[in-house]
Formats: structure tokens, C-alpha cells, sequence
């Protein structure tokens, strides 16, 4: 922070910093005291109108108390925090005028962190923006009820529906990038440092054509495989021309056709990355997927889909996908049992069943298939609950009384989780 003030000179007479509250690839946040706050309009500041209606109410009650002080009669407003992002130098311009753009247009959307203001010293850029005040997704993932997970993603899609109304892709949904305040049941979404507006021009993938020669296509590779499937591996000096794709995004979040280097990506990479966050909830795993590259990240997902629907997804896009793990299976697995695996429960109740239908939707390989922010918001998961929702304990007790050899058996699955498969087979890589 000191770095900070000594750069900027000027700094310390308009923002009060705090502490540091995040840390990413190219950029710090600090938390700060807006000193100045009282000088401007202010209009980003959606607390603004009931802070003045406080302010307004306590100086009437002053007022009438004629053995008040002057100093108790002076109202006192509570102090105004932005977060002011420090963008590294090793960003690109581009990259930094980028997410300002894209701030900037998005500004008025309330589930949205809108840019405050900017300044630069040099090559030193720092973007002022709202503080939110959220709770860790780490606390509170294991914790959350549906009816939470209802709240959560009902703000996580209504921000999503508003930034790809305006042709944006956020490519970077991930827990940390929606601060979710518990209390108030709403959240906004930040970080656009990776962001793009989407633009289907150029190139033209294979999913984007919906034509004739590419149905043929897609069957010549699935025959082509086929033949050659006895020489596995890949040439050691390869001439084919390597395929040119925005891969940008988090390891564990990203969509197929990001993996698949598909150059028509769209809004829909973003309904992904919010299904693997409501995987996530409902398996109670943090992270859920956990690649170290592209390869993994594909066998991850491919050991629950199977390599049928691997293949189909991959021939979608051009591309070729073949494998000989033996933990890979044909068919892959259904998203409930995925969901008893990883939660380590003997039964979903009907809301969880509600939540994990929504799941399937979210985690469409195909993405024109998967919905749009538009559309899940109209899911029945949020317009038609099931209301027999009850916390994890309640659950486990409920089970145990009910069924108490279901109930042991997931007991000691999940305490074998982490070295044992299930009693079905079932391999995560």
C-alpha cells in the first residue's frame, strides 16, 4: 500500500487505504475510504438514497431535542469504501482500455460493479470501483440450502443476462468473481479483465455452420478414428497447422469449446462456468475440477460424460478426441449420481433433484443447446421451488432414521472418497 501512495502521488487526500483484499494475475485490490465522497453525485452508490433518508430522519429527531449539543446535532454519515484495482504493467494497454470500455458500458446494471472513475501515472493504472461487502464463497458453499442456491444464482443469471444483452462475454465466472452477500441475497459481478464483446465474424467454427457438409464432416472423423484407433498416441513432428482460439479463462471453469480451441465461442462459455459453481454447491467439492492443463481439464470432463459424448462434442468443433484410459467409460454417468458421489449422501431430496435437473441443463457439452442467462432464470428451479428443503445435518439425520443401511454406506464412502471409487465404478480423474 505504501508502493501504492508513493506512485500516486495526491492519493492519500482522496482515498483512506485500508488493506489489500484480493490478490490475481494482473491486479491487486485494496480496500479504501472514499475522503472525497461527499463532493460528487455519486450516482454508482445504490445505498446512497437510504443513506440519505437515514441521514434526513436522524437530523429531524436532533433537531427536536433542544438540550442537544452542537456536536450531537451534527449528523454523522457512515464512511463510503470503494476498492480501487491496481492493474499490473505486464497487462497489455489493450487489455486495460478493453475493461474499462466494457465497464463503462455496463454502467447502471445493479448486478454489475460499475467503474467509479480511473486515473494513471505513467505506465501505474487504477480503476476505482463500489466496495461490496460479501462473504467467502469458501465459508459458505458447504452451508447453503437450495433455497440459497435459489437466491445465489438468480443474482449470478441476472447479472449474466444483462452483461450478454449487451453482446459481452465475461469468459472469466467463477466464485471469486461474484461477491454474494448472504444477508442482502444479492450479488455483483466483477473482474472484466478477460472479458470480450462477442463477435462471431472471421472464421466460422464447425458449430457455427449449421450446413450439410459439416454433419459429413463429423461423421468422416468418428470414421477416421475408427480405422486408426490401433495407433494411439499423436506424431511426434506434427505439419498440420495448429488451431488459433481465446483459451483465456480459469482452469476448472472453462466451457468444452474453450478446451476445443472453437473459434465461434459465445455467451453460452459463461452458462458453463455457472453450472460448474452450482456443481460445486451440490457436491460440496472446492474446487471441483482441477486441472493442471488442457489435456486434464478434457479427461476430467470426460470421465463423466464417457467418451461417446466426448466424441460428438469434439466432431462439433472440428476437432478429434480419443482415448484409452480404462477409467473413461462409454457412457459416462448421470448427474444425480454424480451429485450422491461427491456429497456423500444417500438420496437427493426433491428440491436437490429440482437443482441437479437445472445442473443438467447448465452442463451442456453441446452449447447450443444450453440456455441462455434469459432462459434459465424461467427453469422451474426458480419459478416453481420444491419447498421440502432441508439443511445438510437435517438431511443426514432424516436418511439415517429412514434408511440406515443407505445412510452407513454413504458414511463410508465418504470417508474412502479420496482413494476409493464408489460401488458403481465410477472414476473422476
Amino acid at each position: 500500500m505504501r508502493k501504492l501512495e508513493g506512485t500516486f502521488k495526491g492519493i492519500s487526500s482522496m482515498y483512506r487505504l485500508i488493506n489489500r483484499i484480493g490478490e490475481g494475475t494482473f491486479s491487486t485490490v485494496y480496500k479504501a475510504e472514499d475522503l472525497l465522497y461527499d463532493e460528487y453525485e455519486n450516482e454508482w452508490d445504490w445505498e446512497r438514497k437510504s443513506d440519505d433518508q437515514d441521514h434526513e430522519r436522524n437530523r429531524n429527531l436532533q433537531s427536536t431535542d433542544r438540550h442537544s449539543s452542537k456536536s450531537q446535532r451534527k449528523a454523522k454519515r457512515r464512511p463510503h469504501y470503494v476498492a480501487l484495482k491496481k492493474i499490473y504493467v505486464t497487462s497489455s494497454p489493450s487489455r486495460i482500455q478493453n475493461e474499462l470500455e466494457l465497464l463503462n458500458d455496463l454502467y447502471g446494471s445493479r448486478s454489475v460493479c460499475p467503474l467509479v472513475t480511473a486515473f494513471r501515472h505513467q505506465d501505474q493504472v487504477v480503476a476505482v470501483l463500489p466496495y461490496f461487502p460479501h462473504t467467502d464463497f469458501r465459508v459458505q458453499y458447504r452451508t447453503f440450502l437450495v433455497s440459497d442456491m435459489r437466491h445465489y444464482f438468480r443474482s449470478l443469471f441476472t447479472a449474466l443476462h444483462a452483461v450478454h444483452k449487451a453482446d459481452i462475454i465475461h469468459r472469466d465466472i467463477k466464485p471469486t468473481n461474484f461477491l454474494y452477500n448472504p444477508k442482502l441475497r444479492r450479488g455483483v459481478l466483477v473482474d472484466f479483465g478477460l472479458a470480450e464483446r462477442e463477435y462471431l465474424g472471421g472464421e466460422l467454427c464447425h458449430c457455427a455452420q449449421h450446413s450439410t457438409a459439416s454433419k459429413y464432416r463429423a461423421m468422416w472423423l468418428q470414421t477416421n478414428i475408427r480405422s486408426n484407433a490401433q495407433s494411439a498416441g499423436y506424431p511426434k513432428n506434427d505439419s498440420r497447422p495448429s488451431r488459433r482460439a481465446n483459451r483465456a479463462g480459469t482452469r476448472g471453469f472453462r466451457a468444452p469449446e474453450v478446451l476445443f480451441k472453437c473459434t465461434s465461442q459465445t455467451t453460452k462459455i459463461d452458462i458453463w462456468s455457472a453450472g460448474v459453481i452450482l456443481l460445486t454447491i451440490l457436491g460440496r467439492r472446492f474446487p471441483f475440477f482441477n486441472s493442471a492443463d488442457d489435456v486434464d481439464a478434457m479427461i476430467e470432463i470426460a470421465s463423466i460424460f464417457g467418451s461417446r459424448r466426448m466424441k460428438a462434442a469434439a466432431a462439433l468443433h472440428g476437432q478429434v478426441f480419443e482415448t484409452n484410459l480404462p477409467t473413461i467409460g462409454e457412457k459416462g454417468y448421470s448427474w444425480e449420481k454424480i451429485v450422491l458421489w461427491s456429497s456423500c449422501v444417500a438420496q437427493l431430496t426433491e428440491s436437490e433433484k429440482q437443482a441437479t435437473s437445472f445442473l443438467s441443463m447448465l452442463l451442456e457439452l453441446n452449447p447450443s443447446k444450453r440456455p441462455t442467462a434469459k432462459e434459465a432464470l424461467r427453469h422451474e428451479f426458480f419459478t416453481h421451488p420444491e419447498e421440502d428443503d432441508l439443511a445438510w445435518e437435517d438431511i443426514g439425520d432424516k436418511e439415517q432414521d429412514d434408511k440406515p443401511n443407505q445412510a452407513q454406506g454413504a458414511e463410508e464412502q465418504c470417508q474412502q472418497e479420496e482413494t476409493v471409487e464408489p460401488a458403481d465404478e465410477m472414476h473422476l480423474v
